[in-house]
């Protein structure tokens, strides 16, 4: 059974300032953030239903005086309103002196009414309270979270003893998505070590390596068509668009189909085993993955790019080249410095250079590669199942059938 729904500004403690945005303009300027001091906490800080205590801005003591009134203590929730809006986090036991900046905003609620774990969870994950946010927003310039909207949303609220349950469930099925998260990034962390050892570090090119310029191994390099969205189809060949070109792999969340035409444009944009993708407008610009035999007939969308190599460069060495902060990617964010419009044109590509080692070292990291993949295949997956268990116990909780 469904709990009775509140007003979040309801839960407010009853002192002045319960709810507070961190300050604006004047007063907090850059020239007076210091090297150490009292913290200030941005959205950097708030994860959903998670506080980083790991602060990159400070204040004075004489400085804190003036704004001790945007102070965070330990069970307040911090909310960002700018970049990636609405993400929760308690204020942690163990927090020091912090304010917040003009990025967040700060719930000082009563404890007796509301769980602030529970809170966060609603705030974060309660479909029915963003519902109510695009509702009440419509209409008007949103450049940030509106405060006052959300004040005003509903959240169901149970009784105290309740809402510690439905936290702690919530919590521990959350601990096992981040587990898996985490497993995933130690996995990248492998493969860029075992480059490196092989190869040597890129940016000092410590192995001595030939360097050649990339437009030497090119076989072949286009980029997709416009006008794919006509094609679009519930069944059909494979459709890869920018948001599915990851760091060497192609995702396969949310897949789009297409039913191109027989002609000479489908078939330019259409890919092949051991391609190399890289994205080459918009805000992804730079992730690169090799096309794996297992995908099938597939077409790039115009914000990717094909690079089909000749036999003399291995594709999995360079799409981890290319993904390398210390290789690629330091080339791909030099070149597109200063652009008014990101993105990279087909002579910068080919400009881009490799370090050449012998080609069956090559091709020993590769199998590496490829053996390690199938671990990270079932990391994936591993995921997957965990972010589902979890949206379903968000939706299971604040529908009142935990």
């Amino acid at each position: 059974m469904a709990a009775t729904e509140v007003k979040i500004g309801e839960l407010a403690n009853p002192e002045q300032g319960s709810f507070k945005i961190g300050p604006f303009g004047s007063s907090l300027k850059k020239d007076e953030l210091v090297t150490n001091g009292i913290s200030v906490a941005g959205i950097e800080n708030v994860l959903p239903n998670a506080f980083v205590s790991s602060f990159r801005k400070f204040i004075t003591d004489e400085k804190f005086k003036q704004l001790s009134q945007y102070e965070i203590k330990a069970g307040d929730i911090v909310v960002t309103t700018m970049g990636t809006i609405g993400r929760a986090a308690v204020v942690p036991k163990n927090i020091s002196k912090t304010i917040i900046d003009s990025h967040l905003f700060r719930m000082r609620i009563d404890q007796s009414k509301v769980y602030p774990v529970y809170l966060c969870y609603a705030i974060n994950g309660y479909t029915g309270l963003k519902l109510q946010l695009e509702k009440m927003s419509r209409g008007a310039i949103m450049e940030g979270l509106n405060t006052t909207i959300l004040k005003e949303c509903k959240i169901p609220l149970p009784p105290i003893a309740e809402q510690e349950r439905i936290a702690a469930i919530c919590a521990k099925a959350d601990r096992l998505r981040r587990t898996r998260r985490y497993a995933i990034e130690l996995s990248d962390t492998y493969l860029r070590s075992v480059f490196l050892e092989m190869f040597g570090d890129p940016a000092t090119n410590s192995k001595s390596l030939e360097i050649q310029s990339l437009g030497k191994h090119l076989a072949f390099m286009t980029s997709g068509s416009r006008g794919y969205a006509e094609y679009y189809s519930s069944s059909g060949d494979r459709f890869i668009r920018s948001l599915d070109v990851q760091m060497n792999h192609i995702s396969d969340t949310d897949i789009v189909y297409v039913t191109p035409p027989d002609n000479a444009e489908s078939k330019r944009t259409q890919v092949r085993p051991n391609d190399v993708l890289l994205t080459v407008t918009g805000s992804r610009i730079g992730r690169v993955a090799t096309v794996p035999a297992k995908i099938g007939k597939a077409y790039v969308s115009q914000h990717v790019a094909i690079l089909r190599l000749s036999t003399s460069l291995n594709p999995i060495f360079l799409s981890m080249f290319l993904s390398l902060k210390e290789g690629g990617q330091e080339q791909i964010s030099r070149t597109q410095y200063g652009q008014t419009k990101p993105g990279l044109n087909f002579e910068q590509i080919q400009g881009f250079k490799i370090p050449i080692s012998p080609l069956p070292l090559q091709e020993k990291f590769a199998q590496i590669v490829q053996k390690h993949e199938r671990i990270r295949a079932q990391q994936r997956e591993a995921l997957r199942q965990a972010e589902h268990l979890f949206q379903t116990i968000l939706h299971q909780a604040f529908r009142g059938e935990l």
